[in-house]
């Protein structure tokens, strides 16, 4: 009898445990600030469907790498990530503060894709982590 109480109540804790972290995850991304990006007062700039989309396709870009101990397998993401930055870019039709506010939010990563073609693994790691923050923040900025 003893031991099923126990093994229920661990169960219920690593159940409890395991919600909370749920809940830090998401604090953690609405938390992300992006250093020289403000919001239009306290509501999000409307951004076109096409830069979502692109961010939404370098998201899972980053999502799906797998090869991180690889350092030609980073200059290869890099390329892959490029493709769709430029698309963004391209497809833009945004105007006014938003549109500032966009390329406050994009030009960074231009420095942030040159450390993926780092020589040097820990640059790699170091920028891909850099990168994977800055593209999980854009929801805290642009609908």
């Amino acid at each position: 009898m003893n031991k099923k109480v126990i093994l229920l109540g661990s169960l219920m804790l690593l159940f409890f445990m395991s919600c909370n972290s749920d809940k830090k995850a998401k604090i953690n991304k609405s938390s992300i600030k992006i250093e020289g990006v403000s919001l239009d007062n306290t509501k999000l700039w409307q951004a076109n469907s096409e830069t979502t989309e692109g961010i939404k396709k370098m998201q899972n870009l980053m999502q799906s790498f797998s090869e991180e101990e690889n350092v030609s397998a980073y200059a290869s993401l890099k390329s892959n990530l490029e493709v769709e930055f430029t698309n963004i870019f391209q497809k833009c039709t945004m105007n006014g503060e938003a549109h500032n506010q966009l390329h406050n939010y994009l030009k960074p990563m231009i420095g942030i894709f040159k450390g993926l073609e780092s020589s040097d693994l820990k640059i790699c790691q170091s920028n891909f982590k850099t990168l994977e923050n800055r593209l999980a923040g854009y929801t805290n900025y642009f609908e």
